[in-house]
């Protein structure tokens, strides 16, 4: 499946056979799609708290509305980023790039990020939404249909995932071999209402 294929073939779906088991080496290549995506000064904030724990995923489905996908899905990903990843070894982010262009971007995270609490967390949840969707188109192209959910109580499943302190948890997504379709696409809003050119009027 090409990605202009996937992105409109990927949907919320919903119920899934709980008996499929994905191959390590699909949900491999998925996570390696995922540190593909892009993020502020390659920070890579993103943590992919991989939920295989049975037992576990009942104590997570019971803190997310019953729903679920949370259980019968082949894999469930609970998205989750560190906010002061900008200050963690930085010169482990830029080690491959050209010395200079290293100690520039380097030296310019501190300053950036420094002092300034609401853009840490914004940035983390920027990175969370960018890999997300990555996550799921390429599961689409991959064969499989994948749910991204926010409808839980965050404090318990972060209590559940022993989430640090320094971390922030945005959605979860529930990946597998859905068994119902989606519903039709409710309605996306038109172009000239959602593209502005040059500058709101």
């Amino acid at each position: 499946m090409d990605t202009m294929e996937a992105i409109y073939a990927r949907r919320a779906v919903k119920h899934y056979d709980p008996d499929h088991e994905m191959p390590e080496a699909t949900l491999r290549k998925l996570l390696e799609a995922a540190v593909q995506s892009p993020t502020s000064f390659n920070i890579q904030h993103w943590r992919f708290v991989v939920v295989r724990d049975k037992e576990l995923r009942k104590q997570i489905r019971a803190a997310g509305n019953d729903q679920a996908q949370m259980t019968d899905a082949s894999v469930l990903i609970v998205m989750t980023a560190d906010v002061l990843a900008w200050k963690k070894d930085p010169q482990r982010y830029w080690k491959d790039a050209p010395p200079e262009v290293a100690k520039m971007l380097v030296d310019w995270m501190g300053p950036f990020h420094g002092g300034r609490d609401w853009l840490q967390r914004d940035e983390a949840m920027r990175s969370i939404g960018m890999a997300s969707q990555t996550i799921m188109v390429a599961a689409k192209a991959l064969g499989y249909d994948s749910c991204p959910m926010i409808g839980f109580d965050f404090d318990k499943v972060s209590e559940l995932i022993g989430l640090p302190s320094d971390h922030v948890i945005g959605n979860m997504i529930a990946i597998g071999k859905g068994t119902k379709p989606a519903w039709p696409k409710p309605g996306q809003l038109p172009l000239e209402e959602v593209v502005v050119s040059d500058r709101f009027r």
